[in-house]
């Protein structure tokens, strides 16, 4: 199996994906080849088929987010059985960023591709202090992986960079005492306000929303044609009783250009009440916005 260091290497990741995937790609000479997930069928992993088409000799490895970042889906472990069968048929890497695997909900369970799957020699996994602790900005993370050929090249170049912060050390290393009573109720408060975000959105006309299974986001469709310009119109020329709210163009976490023009990533990491009122005024932005 080979390593992906050599210019013109190619990963496949199912977008919409977290954006700075694309950055660390062209940093690291590797082309990002995009298998689109639909908002129709709620993000839901794309058809293996899909995958095949798009395989040829330079593809090095599969990438994927769960849950996901921007879509908030949660892959089951069917899909993931599916992802290890065409891994393993065609020699590549799987590497699953799985920093948001604590937040899920509805009764489900995150699946690793390390519980076995028999990727043994085939999957790597990215973790974080940032989103389970509440530390972004504290870049402490972790490569995992049971390759002891990935782990030998990581070292090498974890040689070549300078320390994290001490001080973010000290405190992921503290984090790591957190009891599971922090993690029970982060998750009910999230699942509380993802409803309650999804029952508003479903109020406005012409609005489709997927319903997130994990993370804290979810994309949402919106009954206009340039998110982009609607996300700099709502800040700069709109408010609400001296209120406004931002919102994330989606297209930045598409690949293939064209895609997402519609679409708006939300963070529900406000209180209840304050999702409550940012979709009253999301909603009477988007009336006004449609009058221009």
């Amino acid at each position: 199996m080979g390593s992906i260091t050599d210019p013109g290497d190619e990963i496949i990741i199912p977008e919409p994906f977290y954006a700075n995937y694309n950055g660390f790609s062209t940093a690291s000479g590797v082309e990002v080849v995009p298998v689109v997930s639909k908002i129709e069928d709620n993000f839901a992993l794309p058809s293996i088929s899909e995958f095949e088409k798009l395989i040829t000799p330079r593809t090095k490895a599969i990438l994927i987010c769960n849950p996901g970042n921007p879509t908030g889906y949660l892959y089951s472990k069917e899909e993931i059985e599916k992802l290890a069968v065409i891994v393993k048929k065609h020699d590549l890497f799987i590497i699953a960023d799985e920093v948001y695997r604590e937040f899920v909900y509805d009764n489900a369970t995150h699946q690793s591709v390390l519980s076995g799957f028999g990727l043994e020699d085939n999957a790597i996994i990215i973790d974080s202090v940032s989103k389970r602790y509440s530390m972004c900005g504290a870049r402490i993370g972790c490569l995992v992986s049971k390759n002891k050929e990935v782990i030998s090249t990581a070292l090498k170049f974890a040689q070549a960079r300078l320390s994290p912060p001490t001080f973010a050390q000290i405190a992921s290393e503290a984090a790591l005492e957190t009891p599971n009573s922090y993690f029970e109720e982060v998750i009910v408060e999230y699942k509380a306000r993802r409803d309650i975000l999804i029952e508003e959105l479903r109020k406005i006309d012409g609005v489709k929303v997927a319903v997130p299974k994990g993370a804290f986001y979810c994309v949402v469709e919106l009954p206009i044609k340039d998110a982009d310009h609607f996300a700099q119109w709502i800040l700069e020329d709109f408010n609400l009783n001296n209120q406004t709210v931002m919102v994330a163009p989606a297209a930045g976490f598409y690949s293939t250009p064209g895609i997402g023009l519609n679409q708006v990533r939300i963070a529900y990491v406000l209180k209840k009440e304050d999702l409550i009122k940012s979709v009253e005024i999301l909603k009477e932005a988007i009336t006004k916005y449609n009058q221009l």
